[in-house]
């Protein structure tokens, strides 16, 4: 009861969707109003309408009003094209089904270009709709522009301009401020005492929970496929591990070692200059040159080949020191170079290693091109979710072709707007919109019956509607969404032809006829959402995995290099694309309400998907770390642990695959317990040089990844 209440007076939903409500109200009403009856262009004065409530209401485009400004502003040629394309492919069912299946999946399979462009494409895919419906007329395509452009630039206007909202800390700013917690933590582990405090270690993990995508907004979500955004989100990646690790050094030395001393100060430098260079300053590049001799200094300490009963006389327990300084120092040079491409681009002054930094000078539409081809296919979630609504819309179509449906356009904004991911939910949709449209239906039957074709009486009521519409819909949910809606779209359409109480029937007909063919398609295309999605991915991920860290043990213990020179170890291609469907899955699984008798509830989840995505992340990194030359020779004994090591942690992602594949011999066989306590992890090898204590630490820390898997609770690192 509460809650219902709480949903009932909260006033901030209630502001926010009050604010994008009076920008739509003003630019529709105003576009409707000058071109209908100032100008008599009824056609005009329906795009002039429907264009804002497109890309202004049934869009959701993250960000503030100028960053949705820049957004449509980008949109409008598009926008005249595809309006362009409906108008001509109407004429006939065919072509017009055609072109919805083409049209359809390419704009709902533009959301892999991040949150921006599928926030936009609902609004785009109604455009394209709107002129697929009678009057079959190609003549009229001149007000259609006309309409649409006047539409969309009131919108643009409006946005830019009336009732701003305050921006958000960019990414940028919260990347800063995780290197600036990096830079205090160092410089407190080279000096006296040499350790963290509580307060340290608590600042590190806020500065690391800002950085989660999940508690950043969608506007400000370094998720595109360009390379100021890959560079943006590898300075995310590189810092939350950078505090990480300087957290496992927290425990403190008791004494000096300059070489350490010398890179952890140099640490301190580089994340300072980094958080400076994310704020307009200038490049890290000498901050960084700093860091690279220092830890090559620390590298010729304790580096070396296997020589006799020791390794230069260095105790174990110095190496291993020496093993965890160096992983901090690679995760803030990583930092660095990402930071300077997310801010300089091609004209970054860092020098850019290969391998992780692929991205780096490669052209704009080859990454868009990688960022499609990976998603292009059955596995990911993007692939399915424009499938499913492409093959609804076009079956929307033929029936509206075919049975002459009247106003068969409201049963496609149906179709488009009930689908959801699962099955369970776009029947809950569709429960909830029925009731709401059949509400709506008996007031406007009530309305037009009382008001007959005084269009003075529907001209008032319109913007004032529109008002209340769009401020309650978003909020109340999709009941009274749907509801509030049939109504607009009688006090629309009764100004362009006399109006009888058979519209309301109309509507409600054509709500019932598309929420139907969306849940049909509901049932018959991966009904289930993201469920099984994130489990094949992440199943598959931690075989990727398995076989990377069985291939770079072996290699670390033979001493003979792994890493090709493209700089990525073997499998490093095919575990980076199950890492991406991974994580896409993840994304949409996580908006995915779990349902029980029909209502959501938030239940605490079975497996912690994010320790699964840092297993492939942490991986990933250090094979490529481990396997750079040059290679120290480990000796027998060494060479013997190291690689049983890696073969039991590689038997544990293994198992922890077989439970979470739904396609596996154990579908529903629970996340095994995974004892993190390996002996090897403790073994000191009187032949091991500093790399053998580099690829322990690396497979310690899967370890602890496999740990928190089955836990359903994760720390964020």
């Amino acid at each position: 009861m509460r809650d219902v209440v709480a949903r009932w007076v909260c006033p901030a939903a209630y502001v926010a969707s009050g604010r994008r409500a009076v920008r739509v109200s003003v630019v529709a009403a105003t576009g409707f109003y000058v071109f209908r009856y100032g100008l008599d262009r009824p056609v005009a004065a329906t795009y002039a309408l429907f264009a804002a409530i497109a890309l202004g209401g049934l869009s959701r485009i993250p960000g503030t009003g100028r960053q949705r400004a820049a957004v449509l502003l980008r949109a409008v040629p598009l926008s005249w094209v595809l309006v362009v394309i409906g108008t001509y492919l109407s004429v006939r069912t065919w072509s017009a089904a055609v072109g919805m299946l083409v049209v359809g999946f390419a704009l709902a399979f533009s959301a892999v270009g991040g949150p921006r462009a599928a926030g936009t494409a609902p609004g785009l895919q109604l455009l394209y709709i709107l002129p697929s419906f009678p009057p079959y007329d190609p003549a009229s395509l001149g007000d259609r522009l006309v309409g649409t452009s006047t539409g969309l630039v009131l919108l643009v206007a409006a946005e830019a301009l009336l009732l701003a909202e305050p921006r958000p800390p960019a990414y940028e700013e919260r990347a800063a401020g995780a290197a600036r917690a990096a830079e205090r933590c160092a410089r407190h582990l080279a000096a006296p005492p040499y350790a963290l405090t509580g307060a340290d270690r608590a600042a590190g993990r806020e500065a690391g929970q800002a950085l989660r995508p999940l508690h950043v907004p969608e506007a400000e979500r370094p998720a595109g496929p360009g390379r100021r955004e890959r560079a943006l989100a590898h300075t995310g990646l590189a810092t939350r591990t950078l505090l990480s690790r300087l957290a496992g050094l927290g425990t403190g030395r008791g004494e000096a070692d300059p070489a350490v001393t010398a890179v952890l100060r140099a640490v301190a430098d580089l994340a300072e200059a980094t958080a400076g260079s994310l704020l307009s300053g200038p490049s890290p590049r000498a901050s960084y040159e700093a860091l690279v001799a220092a830890r090559a200094h620390l590298s010729a300490v304790s580096a070396g080949p296997y020589r006799g009963s020791a390794v230069r006389n260095i105790a174990p327990a110095v190496l291993r020191g020496h093993a965890a300084v160096l992983e901090v120092a690679d995760a803030a040079l990583a930092m660095g170079v990402a930071a300077d491409l997310a801010v300089r681009g091609r004209r970054a002054e860092v020098p850019v290693p290969p391998g992780r930094f692929w991205y780096a000078t490669t052209w704009a539409p080859l990454l868009w091109w990688h960022r499609i081809r990976g998603h292009a296919g059955r596995r990911s979630v993007f692939f399915q979710n424009a499938v499913r609504i492409a093959l609804a819309l076009t079956a929307a179509r033929l029936v509206a072709g075919v049975d002459t449906l009247p106003h068969g356009f409201w049963a496609m904004l149906a179709t488009l707007t009930l689908t959801r991911t699962t099955l369970d939910e776009t029947w809950h949709t569709i429960r909830l919109a029925l009731t709401g449209t059949l509400a709506g239906a008996l007031l406007t039957a009530g309305t037009l019956t009382l008001a007959g074709t005084d269009t003075r009486v529907y001209a008032v009521l319109l913007p004032v509607w529109m008002l209340i519409a769009f401020t309650v819909g978003p909020v109340r949910g999709v009941g009274w969404a749907q509801g509030l809606f049939t109504v607009l779209v009688a006090l629309v359409f009764a100004q362009l032809a006399p109006p009888t109480w058979h519209l309301a029937e109309v509507r409600l007909l054509d709500v019932l006829v598309g929420s139907m063919i969306g849940a049909v398609f509901g049932v018959l295309a991966w009904p289930r959402g993201a469920h099984d999605e994130l489990r094949y991915a992440v199943a598959e991920l931690l075989r990727r995995a398995a076989e990377i860290v069985v291939a770079t043990s072996a290699s670390a213990a033979r001493g003979t290099e792994a890493v090709p020179s493209s700089g990525a170890p073997a499998g490093h291609r095919s575990l980076h694309r199950s890492v991406i469907l991974a994580e896409s899955a993840y994304a949409q699984y996580q908006s995915e309400p779990v349902r029980f008798g029909g209502r959501a509830r938030a239940v605490p989840p079975a497996v912690d998907w994010q320790a699964t995505l840092m297993a492939g992340h942490h991986t990933l990194w250090g094979a490529q770390r481990l396997l750079e030359p040059p290679i120290a020779e480990l000796g027998p004994v060494a060479a013997e642990v190291l690689a049983g090591a890696g073969e039991r942690v590689a038997g544990r992602m293994l198992l922890v695959s077989a439970a979470l594949d739904p396609g596996g011999d154990t579908p529903n066989a629970s996340v095994p317990a995974i004892d993190g306590s390996f002996a090897e992890f403790a073994a000191e090898p009187p032949d091991a040089p500093r790399l053998y204590y580099a690829a322990v630490s690396w497979l310690e820390s899967l370890t602890t990844d496999l740990t928190r898997i089955g836990s359903g609770v994760s720390d964020g690192t």
